[in-house]
């Protein structure tokens, strides 16, 4: 969905990756030390700091491809590294979310288990040799709507964020079987 943005991101990116030519694993692991802040942030009901850090979070998320590509250092364990810190900053957050009350125990872990399926189905697909960057809730995406609703609950209260957890989880389902369906046409034509 966010695709279409890779443009205008690599524009901005670059010129900051051209400056930090180090190993872009580095800052891939550094990520989900960044969501155990953002966990920290809404298990004490600090909604602002866990906004803040998921942006953070995201903001290496973007810039350790961005330096792998820019100084010619991308990688097949680059990729995966990314992959898996990516699973564990989800789950960090949730886990924080859960922490401070924002839902109930068993709706953050579908959000958990929902996240990580939406990329487990994609990585599936592609083992598979087929494309599966499509879906109405990628990571980004996810992440950008937990921003904005851990906002509005700072502003109008909590049980907004609350709404917007349970619009997540039902999000990233369907975009598992928008997904199973794509993946299921490309292997069956």
């Amino acid at each position: 969905m966010l695709q279409n943005l890779r443009p205008l991101l690599t524009r901005i990116l670059n010129p900051i990756a051209k400056y930090l030519n180090i190993n872009p694993n580095i800052i891939t692991v550094i990520s989900p030390f960044v969501a155990i802040i953002a966990a920290y942030g809404f298990a004490n009901h600090m909604l602002i700091l866990g906004t803040i850090a998921i942006l953070m979070s995201g903001f290496l998320d973007v810039m350790d491809g961005a330096i792998a590509r820019f100084h010619g250092k991308s990688s097949k364990f680059g990729a995966f590294l990314d992959s898996t810190m990516d699973r564990f900053a989800d789950a960090i957050i949730y886990i924080g979310i859960i922490f401070g009350g924002y839902c109930d125990w068993f709706v953050g872990v579908l959000a958990i288990h929902s996240a990580i399926c939406v990329s487990y189905v994609r990585a599936r697909a592609e083992s598979q040799g087929a494309e599966c960057n499509i879906g109405i809730a990628e990571r980004a995406v996810r992440m950008i709507i937990l921003m904005i609703g851990a906002l509005i609950g700072y502003f109008a209260g909590d049980i907004y964020f609350t709404y917007i957890i349970y619009i997540l989880v039902v999000l990233s389902y369907f975009t598992v079987g928008q997904r199973i369906v794509y993946v299921w046409r490309q292997l069956n034509d």
